[in-house]
C-alpha cells in the first residue's frame, strides 16, 4: 500500500512558476464587471429611466450573490477540484456579462446575478489557491493578488465612460467578457491536469497532518483538540465583520463616487478618472501593507493603518469635495490595504486549506450580505434627502466601526479547528 502511494506521489508533478502565476490572471477578472458599472450609472439610468434607488440595486445584486454562493463554494471545489471550479466560474462570468449587456431589461438583472455568482466562486477560491501555492510568502502573495485585482478594477473604471461614449454603455460593460474568456483558455490546461493531483494531494496531506497531530497528542498525553463549528467562534465573526465593513466602503464608493462628484460639478470623464485614481492607488496600498504583517503574532498595526485613511477620505469628501483627487488617493490606499488585511486575516486565523475555504466562505457570505445594503442605502438616502450628505455620513460611521473591529481582531486569535463539512 505504501509503495503504491509513493509511486503515486512521484507521478504528481509540481506546477511550474508560470503555471502558479496564472492565479493572478484569474484575479484580474474579479472586479472589472463590477467597477465598470459605477461610472455608467447616469447613462444607464437615463437610457432605462431608472432612479438612484433602483440603480443602487444594480450594484447590490452581485453582492447578494456573493453572500448566497460563498458558503457553498467548498462543495464543488471538494468534488471537482479548485482548478476546475475556477474554470467554470470564468466561463460563467463571461456568459453573465454578455447577458447583462445585451439581454434587454430583464437581462440586466439576470446577468448581474450570474456575474455575482461567478465572481463569488473566484473570491473564495483564488485566495485559497494563493495560500496553497505560496505557503512561504503568504502576505506578499496576497499583496500581488490585491494588486492584480485593483489594477483591473481601476482600469475598468477609467475605460468605462470613454468606451461608452464611442460604442455605447452596453458594449462598455460587455467588453469585460473578453479577458474572462482569454484567461479561461489559459487556465484550461491547469484545470485539466491539476485537479486529480490536487484531490490526491489534499487527501494525503489531510491524513498525514491528522496522523502527525494525533501522534503529537499521544506523545504529550493530551486529548485531541475539540473541533468547534465555525459560527460559534468569535474570531471568525470579527474576521467577517472586518471583511464586511471594508467591502461596504469599497462598493459604495465604487458605485456612487462618480455620481457624487458629478453633482459637485465634475464631468463624467473627470468623475471616472477620480474613481480610477481611487482604485489604482489601492495597488500601492495592497503591496505596501504586508510590510506591517511580518510579525505573525499581531496584525493590529496593519488593521489600524488600513482603516484610518477611509475615515479621512469620507470626512474630506464631505468637507472639501473640490479636493476629490486628494481624497481619492488617500482612500485608495486605505481601500487596497484593507482588502489585503481582510484576506490575510482569513489566512492567518485558519489552520488548513479546508478551514481557509470555510472561513473565506463565511467571511465573504455575511460580509458581502452586509456590504450589499450599502449601495442601496446610499442611493435611497440620496434620493430621499436630495443630497449625498446623509449617505456619506453613514459611510464615515462604518469606517470608524471598521477601525474598532481592526483593533479587536488584530491580535493573534487562533481559531480552533472546525468540524469537517
Amino acid at each position: 500500500m505504501s509503495e503504491s502511494v509513493g509511486a503515486e506521489r512521484r507521478r504528481v508533478k509540481l506546477p511550474t512558476p508560470i503555471v502558479l502565476a496564472l492565479i493572478f490572471l484569474v484575479a484580474i477578472n474579479l472586479r472589472p464587471a463590477l467597477t465598470s458599472v459605477g461610472p455608467l450609472l447616469p447613462q444607464i439610468g437615463s437610457d432605462l429611466s431608472l432612479d438612484e434607488g433602483v440603480l443602487g440595486f444594480l450594484g447590490t445584486i452581485p453582492l447578494l450573490a456573493f453572500a448566497l454562493i460563498s458558503p457553498l463554494v467548498h462543495h464543488p471545489a471538494r468534488r471537482f477540484g479548485m482548478e476546475r471550479t475556477v474554470l467554470a466560474s470564468l466561463v460563467l462570468l463571461a456568459v453573465g456579462i454578455v447577458i447583462r449587456s445585451y439581454g434587454g431589461s430583464a437581462g440586466l438583472w439576470v446577468g448581474a446575478s450570474i456575474v455575482g455568482c461567478a465572481i463569488a466562486i473566484g473570491n473564495v477560491l483564488t485566495p485559497t489557491i494563493v495560500k496553497r501555492d505560496y505557503p512561504a510568502h503568504g502576505a506578499l502573495a496576497m499583496g500581488i493578488y490585491s494588486a492584480s485585482v485593483n489594477i483591473a478594477a481601476s482600469s475598468a473604471a477609467a475605460l468605462a465612460v470613454p468606451v461608452a461614449n464611442t460604442s455605447g454603455w452596453r458594449f462598455s460593460l460587455a467588453f469585460w467578457a473578453i479577458p474572462a474568456i482569454v484567461v479561461a483558455f489559459l487556465w484550461f490546461p491547469r484545470a485539466r491536469s491539476s485537479a486529480p493531483a490536487q484531490r490526491f494531494t489534499s487527501i494525503t496531506l489531510d491524513n498525514s497532518s491528522a496522523s502527525s497531530a494525533a501522534g503529537q497528542s499521544a506523545h504529550m498525553g493530551d486529548k485531541p483538540a475539540a473541533q468547534v463549528p465555525l459560527w460559534k467562534q468569535p474570531t471568525a465573526w470579527l474576521v467577517t465583520a472586518f471583511m464586511g465593513l471594508q467591502s461596504t466602503t469599497f462598493y459604495v464608493l465604487a458605485t456612487w463616487l462618480p455620481t457624487f462628484l458629478i453633482t459637485e460639478g465634475a464631468t463624467p470623464a473627470q468623475a471616472g478618472m477620480n474613481l480610477f485614481v481611487y482604485q489604482i492607488v489601492g495597488v500601492g496600498g495592497g503591496l505596501l501593507i504586508p510590510a506591517l504583517m511580518r510579525r505573525p503574532h499581531s496584525q493590529t498595526v496593519a488593521a489600524i493603518t488600513a482603516s484610518i485613511p477611509m475615515i479621512v477620505t469620507i470626512c474630506g469628501l464631505l468637507i472639501a469635495p473640490s479636493l476629490s483627487i486628494l481624497w481619492a488617493i488617500i482612500g485608495g490606499f486605505g481601500s487596497g490595504s484593507s482588502f489585503v488585511v481582510a484576506l490575510s486575516l482569513i489566512n492567518f486565523r485558519s489552520h488548513t486549506p479546508q478551514d481557509t475555504t470555510k472561513l473565506s466562505g463565511m467571511a465573504q457570505s455575511y460580509g458581502y450580505l452586509f456590504a450589499a445594503i450599502g449601495p442601496v442605502a446610499a442611493g435611497f438616502l440620496a434620493e430621499r434627502t436630495g443630497a449625498w450628505t446623509a449617505s456619506f455620513t453613514l459611510l464615515g460611521i462604518l469606517a470608524c466601526v471598521q477601525l474598532l473591529v481592526g483593533i479587536l481582531v488584530g491580535p493573534n486569535r487562533s481559531m480552533q479547528q472546525t468540524q469537517p463539512a
